[in-house]
């Protein structure tokens, strides 16, 4: 639970300065200090958590979904696209962690930054891996990382800032965006009364994207599954859907999972 893999990353969210670690605190030069939450993360947010912020029940229900390998093809197809040498990492909206995690796990000399909105998902990510240092931080208040700090910029299913994402990228570097396809878990939409996706969602984030960053590569990864109904209801549990209310599942359903991974550069 060490916040060392932020070192030299982080930026003070009033002032912009470089913040710099001081025991349990982190500073900056003008006078802004933070102090390290007793479960490891650094809360630079700037202000209250907002009420659609993942809860804890929606962390545990994810990092459930996670841990059981349904998503272990955007993990490759993820894994497949990061550059092999990339030293610094920052996932925004990244949750538990778990993406992150990976990536910095496959390469020895990377380091890792996860920020979030969420304490709780903070707190999770905080322990996600020793390399991965956790930040609370709001996508539309700015993100407190330095400019041009981060080799890849990756966004799976999260907040999109694609202004702040071209503020931090290196030169050379590479935004990652990951949205779901309207065929995403269309059968548990339909059948359980769930958020669609919209059929203009890749038109809107490239539109988006323009005047900050250009595209570079669009792919999709998908995968089918039969899942039992303890898994179905954490798919439902573990996002947005957690906010409304919907009916439980006691059957197993199948399932159909794709997902559009964008590549971005400067």
């Amino acid at each position: 639970m060490s916040l060392d893999a932020a070192r030299g990353l982080l930026a003070c969210p009033y002032c912009g300065e470089p913040l710099t670690a001081d025991g349990r605190r982190w500073a900056c030069p003008g006078g802004h200090s933070f102090d390290v939450a007793r479960r490891g993360y650094l809360n630079l947010a700037g202000g209250p958590e907002p009420a659609n912020a993942d809860t804890a029940a929606m962390l545990d229900a994810r990092a459930r979904v996670q841990a059981s390998g349904l998503f272990g093809f955007l993990s490759r197809a993820l894994d497949g696209v990061v550059p092999s040498d990339a030293p610094r990492l920052l996932e925004v909206g990244a949750g538990t962690g778990h993406y992150l995690a990976e990536l910095v796990d496959g390469r020895p000399a990377a380091r890792g930054v996860a920020l979030d909105v969420s304490r709780a998902a903070a707190r999770r990510a905080a322990r996600a891996h020793p390399r991965v240092a956790s930040v609370v931080a709001d996508v539309w208040r700015g993100l407190p990382i330095r400019a041009g700090a981060a080799d890849v910029v990756l966004c799976v299913f999260a907040p999109r800032n694609l202004a702040e994402f071209a503020r931090v990228l290196t030169p050379g570097g590479v935004v990652l965006v990951v949205t779901p396809e309207p065929r995403h878990l269309a059968g548990l939409r339909a059948g359980f009364g769930l958020i669609g996706v919209e059929a203009d969602k890749h038109e809107r984030l490239l539109a988006a994207a323009s005047g900050h960053l250009v595209h570079r590569a669009s792919t999709t990864a998908e995968s089918t599954a039969t899942v039992g109904a303890e898994l179905v209801n954490d798919l439902i549990g573990m996002g947005p859907n957690a906010f409304h209310t919907a009916p439980r599942a006691t059957t197993s359903e199948p399932l159909e999972l794709a997902v559009r991974l964008d590549v971005f550069g400067l």
